[in-house]
């Protein structure tokens, strides 16, 4: 029988008011930013020099309340915002601990960066059709994975970013980006399958998506059977998002094809959201189970970092070269969830944000090597440091990075990882580590032997130099400059400096393995 209109209903268990101050809004701006900024974009459509000046207003404002988040975060520990004044778990919340605030401001500063990039490097047409509203909304779902509570909305948030990445892949409509495009959606979109009966299987088992909520019922049931099987579908679903292997052979298929700057911020990002989401559900949600299936993803790590740098080895050309080399690194992440101690994560963080800079600056070099050279190939290219100097010095920097050498990112993060093997004896994991980053130093300085060393393309005689000098528009040489610039002073200073990463990134790890600060975040205190 329905209750009477005048009888009051107590909503005080489940809906509650609260007077927020404007920094509380902080954790939200990551993503409305770029989604206001993206419709505008939409509405200043037939105005195509206006698209590359908002665009990077709107990321620049994104950019610093992501800082004043993760600052926020760092003094105050994780944050929540739960939608509508809904109680968790009925509300959707967004939560940032420091691994998803740290993730956020990263990506943004990254994505900033290859904007900087574009401005020169996109053609009208391409302002006409879409770039810059795809690459806008790309980012508010790379922000929002990362800062998201509930893991139905990490579903979403994925869609959104891989939506406006299949419109960004397929730009200019070439037979190559077609082609590229189509095996990138069809596996990605078979992981988000995945992803998505896992999330309805989860939900159908605990009745609840809140993350916090999640964890909590996990370990208050008596349900090991089910989350087995769970666990076992986050990983399938997450590495296949992240390329490990055996599911990695989509990245070098479609990665090449479209424009660099979209490679670029690919290789630096989605990735590495496919990364987190493998830390935040079989680390933190399904700690337990992680650990029966760790020797499983160790042997998975292994492989991934060996495919990664002989299909680099095999290469010819620069961008698939990278391509292999960004699953290298993927392998070399999840040598750090293999083993989950606190300092594993800690360098799989570090990696992570490592990867997202110098990924992202070595694909923008490689889009100045094609101008200067008029190929990407290196039977074809040469000459580039006799042309450019200062490309010369920042790829070398990034070279070092990559190949895990020091004084760079790419060595503390590696450093790291190797100690966190050593640690539990898995002499054999930290052995691939260090192999992988030998051959990554093989593959990345044949790029600058043939590439910038030689005098010219294949077939140049011994002692003779047969480049010709191009003389790079100034606009395309200032903003590639700035872009290639910004990431690789990113990359040395963390190098020089890593006391503070290495803080935040210890501090991300002991929140994922002890999520108690996780969890009364969202919760408030109230009974879960």
């Amino acid at each position: 029988m329905a209750a009477s209109s005048s009888e009051k209903i107590d909503l005080t268990g489940i809906m509650v008011p609260a007077d927020l101050s404007p920094s509380d809004f902080l954790i939200v701006t990551p993503v409305v930013i770029p989604i206001i900024f993206g419709a505008l974009l939409v509405m200043l459509r037939s105005k195509p020099n206006w698209q590359s000046p908002v665009a990077i207003t709107g990321l620049i404002l994104a950019m610093l309340g992501s800082f004043g988040l993760l600052q926020q975060v760092i003094a105050n520990g994780p944050i929540t915002m739960t939608m509508g004044r809904w109680l968790p778990p009925f509300g959707i919340s967004f939560t940032a601990d420091l691994m998803g605030a740290l993730f956020a401001f990263t990506g943004l500063f990254v994505a900033l960066s290859g904007l900087f990039y574009s401005r020169f490097a996109s053609t009208t047409l391409e302002r006409r059709y879409g770039f810059y509203p795809f690459y806008m909304l790309m980012m508010a779902g790379v922000s929002g994975a990362f800062l998201t509570g509930d893991i139905f909305n990490l579903y979403v948030w994925f869609e959104v970013l891989l939506i406006s990445s299949f419109g960004m892949i397929v730009l200019g409509s070439d037979r190559v980006q077609m082609d590229g495009t189509m095996k990138y959606a069809f596996l990605n979109l078979i992981a988000t399958t995945m992803f998505l009966a896992a999330t309805g299987y989860l939900y159908g088992m605990l009745g609840t998506l809140n993350m916090a909520d999640i964890y909590a019922k996990l370990r208050s049931t008596d349900l090991q059977g089910p989350a087995y099987t769970l666990a076992l579908m986050y990983l399938l679903a997450f590495g296949m998002k992240a390329a490990a292997f055996p599911l990695n052979f989509w990245l070098p298929a479609s990665y090449h094809t479209p424009r660099i700057v979209v490679s670029a911020v690919f290789a630096g990002l989605l990735t590495k959201v496919g990364v987190y989401a493998l830390l935040r559900t079989t680390v933190m949600l399904f700690g337990e189970q992680r650990d029966a299936l760790a020797t499983g993803i160790a042997w998975i790590a292994g492989l991934t970092m060996l495919v990664g740098v002989f299909g680099a080895l095999a290469q010819t050309d620069i961008r698939r070269i990278f391509g292999y080399l960004v699953i290298s690194g993927i392998g070399t992440m999840m040598a750090g969830i293999a083993v989950a101690t606190q300092t594993g994560i800690a360098g799989t963080v570090i990696y992570a944000v490592h990867s997202m800079i110098v990924m992202t600056a070595l694909y923008l070099t490689v889009g100045a090597i094609g101008r200067l050279c008029g190929s990407t190939d290196i039977r074809e290219a040469g000459g580039v440091y006799a042309m450019s100097p200062m490309l010369a010095v920042a790829f070398l920097v990034l070279a070092l990075s990559v190949s895990g050498l020091p004084p760079t990112s790419g060595f503390w993060s590696k450093f790291v990882l190797v100690k966190a093997t050593l640690e539990i004896g898995a002499w054999w994991l930290a052995a691939l580590i260090m192999i992988s980053g030998l051959l990554t130093s093989i593959a990345v300085f044949r790029i600058w032997i043939f590439a910038f060393w030689r005098g010219g393309p294949e077939g140049t005689r011994d002692g003779a130099e047969a480049w010709t000098r191009v003389n790079l528009e100034s606009g395309y040489r200032l903003n590639a400059g700035l872009a290639i610039g910004l990431l690789m002073f990113a990359s040395f200073a963390i190098g020089l400096a890593p006391e503070n990463l290495l803080s935040i990134s210890a501090d991300a790890a002991r929140g994922l393995l002890h999520p108690t600060a996780y969890t009364d975040s969202v919760f408030g205190g109230l009974p879960q």
